[in-house]
């Protein structure tokens, strides 16, 4: 870790009432006791396949989601405990960049309009120090200025996702949440915008929770590495670390499932086989990964694991390091 601590989660749980297939009331646990700390500087990288909580984590974190408990502090502060006044300070500071930038902006509003948005909503600078903020964003992201009139169906999706950088950077944030902000684009778009988001937090000393099912995006961009199954953190470490010594059997299946980009090294690769993902709404009893793992033990069925330091600094949620 970097620096002081910005964002602090402690035991937090999301939780959704659906409907389940006898058309019966059932909770679904997104986020299910999770505690992880960001400190200055820290590109955390969350990965684990649909379905996991990744998203909804980060939109909890942010408060677009209602906690169901524990708690999420800001530099200290339990955002959960803001009135709305007080919480629209604390959105200054905290961002988010979403998955679908062609989603996520008003097909209506042009640039121009949706850059000067969050100046209008908090009502920052005058109409010519907006107008000259939002020319120096644009080309900051590199937008050409000059078409700040136009709509976002006009441009590219690399464009539109570097659009959606440009409007969370807008109120100088310090923490923003970094939703597949890349899984929708093409590979060399991909590494274009990735190298952005690096370059800006060099220079704005922004910290980012930097979601993906992409194990090489999230290997390229993050510091440090969290892996999620099923609501729950199943692994978190260093980069390095974890990319050289996997512990959990769910991560390391990630990682065999991972791409060999060297031709002679594929016939090496060993087949994985994974079955189905439980389901959120009724997951197995003990280690919800239990039903998948090839090193399943009786424990495993009847009890969850608690999250033990393996190594300094790398922490595991499995039996076989539970002593």
């Amino acid at each position: 870790m970097s620096g002081d601590t910005v964002l602090k989660a402690d035991r937090l749980h999301t939780v959704f009432e659906v409907k389940s297939q006898h058309q019966e009331r059932a909770l679904l646990r997104a986020v299910n006791d999770v505690s992880l700390t960001i400190s200055e500087g820290d590109v955390l990288g969350v990965v684990g396949e649909s379905g996991c909580g990744k998203s909804t984590l980060g939109r909890t974190i942010l408060r677009l989601e209602e906690k169901a408990a524990g708690e999420v502090l800001y530099r200290g502060t339990d955002i959960f405990s803001l009135h709305h006044k007080e919480m629209k300070q604390y959105r200054k500071k905290m961002q988010m960049i979403f998955q679908d930038p062609s989603s996520s902006l008003n097909p209506r509003k042009k640039v121009i309009s949706l850059l000067k948005q969050p100046y209008k909503i908090h009502k920052t600078g005058s109409d010519a120090e907006i107008q000259e903020r939002v020319e120096s964003l644009m080309q900051e992201v590199g937008l050409n200025p000059r078409h700040q009139r136009r709509f976002p169906h006009q441009f590219s999706g690399g464009q539109r996702q570097r659009i959606g950088i440009a409007r969370a950077l807008a109120l100088n944030p310090e923490f923003i949440v970094c939703d597949e902000a890349v899984s929708a684009l093409d590979v060399s778009v991909q590494a274009q915008i990735l190298n952005l988001l690096l370059d800006l937090q060099q220079k704005h000393k922004l910290t980012y929770m930097f979601i993906s099912h992409d194990l090489s995006v999230v290997e390229f961009i993050s510091t440090r590495i969290m892996v999620m199954y099923l609501g729950k953190i199943v692994e978190l470490a260093d980069k390095v670390e974890l990319m050289a010594n996997p512990l959990h059997p769910y991560t390391k299946t990630l990682f065999a499932a991972y791409p060999v980009n060297d031709p002679a090294k594929r016939d090496q690769k060993k087949r994985v086989v994974m079955g189905d993902v439980p389901s959120p709404i009724n997951p197995p009893s003990g280690c919800h990964f239990h039903p998948r793992c090839p090193y399943k033990m009786p424990i495993c069925e009847e009890k969850y694991p608690d999250i033990t330091e393996a190594a300094p600094g790398h922490q595991v949620a499995c039996h076989l390091f539970n002593k």
